[in-house]
């Protein structure tokens, strides 16, 4: 962290929480809901030349139906590589192909499984607050760390206190506000 002031540290805090929010909203782009998204297969990494890469850099990926992704490989010869990473990738997926398309049909969510979707939605949430928590903790401590080397004065480690934690309920309000959003499209079906 490079805090030298109450302004940097509002600015570290804002940047760090950001982060945090983004985090969160990248990882429930993850987490199956009722409606089929490509974001499902973010996490598939296909072995392909030697390395591991993401789905999405060895095809194009589609939903032609509601309950179908397909998978178009740039070189069918990927297709055997792509397959098995998406069976391995534990989503609970078993794709099909006829050469040149990969077919993932995406079975319909249980009442039960929405609401264990639903668990891990708030989990991803809480550890997201967790996080901009703990940046919020960091920054007061380097004011802290200021105000006693005699490098901020009093008021402005006030201030500067006060602002960070107005930053840090505006980034609590927007995980908030995803798990919300998440929730709904997750149990109104």
């Amino acid at each position: 962290m490079n805090i030298t002031d109450g302004k940097s540290a509002v600015t570290e805090a804002r940047t760090g929480m950001k982060g945090q929010v983004e985090h969160v909203r990248h990882e429930l782009a993850g987490v199956r809901t009722g409606r089929v998204s490509v974001g499902i297969l973010d996490s598939v990494r296909v072995e392909a030349y030697g390395t591991q890469m993401p789905l999405n850099q060895v095809a194009t990926l589609s939903v032609p139906e509601p309950t179908l992704i397909a998978a178009h490989p740039f070189d069918p010869t990927q297709i055997g590589a792509i397959e098995r990473a998406i069976q391995s990738a534990n989503l609970g997926l078993n794709p099909s192909n006829d050469g040149k398309v990969i077919r993932i049909p995406i079975p319909p969510l249980t009442d039960e499984r929405r609401k264990e979707m639903s668990r891990i939605v708030h989990t991803i949430s809480e550890e997201g607050r967790n996080s901009v928590r703990n940046t919020r903790r960091h920054v007061n401590d380097a004011l802290k760390k200021l105000l006693k080397n005699h490098d901020l004065s009093e008021d402005d480690e006030r201030r500067a206190l006060h602002d960070v934690q107005t930053v840090t309920d505006e980034h609590i309000h927007q995980i908030d506000g995803l798990q919300k959003a998440k929730d709904t499209e997750l149990l109104d079906h």
